[in-house]
C-alpha cells in the first residue's frame, strides 16, 4: 500500500487556514504568479475580507510583495525574502512534484526534461497536475501504471504528456542539460 508524503499532513497542520495555504500554493509554486484582491476572492470561491486578511498577513510577515496597477494592488511573491526557496521548496513538496519527478527519472528511460503545465503551473490547487516529459526512448507504455501510482501516493490526479521536439513552456522541474 502507498502512502501519502508525511509534508502533505505536516504542512496541513502546521498552516491551519486554508485559505493561507492556498495563497502560499498559488505564489510560490511559480515566483512568475502574480494576482490582485477580487481575483485571488473569485478564482478561490471565498470573501474578499479572508482574502484581504490573509493577504495582509503574508505581506507585513514579508513574504509577499504588493505593487500598484492603476487602480489596484497586485500581491506576488518576495523572491528575495530569506526565505523564499525553503518555501518554495516545502510547497512543491506539499504539491507531491518531487516524488513526481523522482518516479519519472527513476522509471522512464533518458528523461531530457521534466515540464509542469497547467493549472498547477499557474498556482492553481485544482488536484490535477500535467506534466510534459520530454527524453530519448521513453517507456510510454509505464505511464499508465505511473500516472496510478503517483496518484495514490500524491493524492492527485496526473496527466501526462510526452513530448517529441516541440518545446512546452511552464515550470521546469527536471532538466538534464541543467545537471
Amino acid at each position: 500500500m502507498l502512502v501519502r508524503p508525511r509534508c502533505f499532513f505536516m504542512l496541513d497542520s502546521l498552516i491551519t487556514s486554508k485559505t493561507r495555504l492556498r495563497l502560499l500554493v498559488k505564489f510560490f509554486i511559480n515566483a512568475d504568479n502574480h494576482s490582485h484582491l477580487r481575483g485571488l476572492a473569485e478564482e478561490f470561491g471565498e470573501s474578499t475580507n479572508a482574502i484581504r486578511k490573509e493577504l495582509n498577513n503574508l505581506s507585513e510577515a514579508g513574504y509577499l510583495q504588493k505593487a500598484s496597477e492603476k487602480n489596484r494592488i497586485s500581491y506576488s511573491a518576495n523572491t528575495r525574502h530569506p526565505l523564499f526557496f525553503s518555501l518554495q521548496d516545502i510547497i512543491r513538496k506539499y504539491i507531491g512534484l518531487d516524488t513526481l519527478v523522482e518516479e519519472v527519472l527513476n522509471r522512464m528511460g533518458d528523461v531530457e526534461s521534466v515540464i509542469l503545465t497547467g493549472d498547477y503551473a499557474n498556482g492553481l490547487d485544482t488536484g490535477t497536475i500535467d506534466v510534459s516529459i520530454k527524453g530519448n526512448a521513453l517507456n510510454e507504455e509505464y505511464l499508465d501504471i505511473l500516472g496510478k501510482r503517483i496518484q495514490e501516493m500524491i493524492d492527485r490526479k496526473v496527466n501526462f504528456t510526452v513530448l517529441g521536439d516541440n518545446s512546452q513552456s511552464g515550470i521546469i522541474l527536471y532538466n538534464k542539460a541543467a545537471e
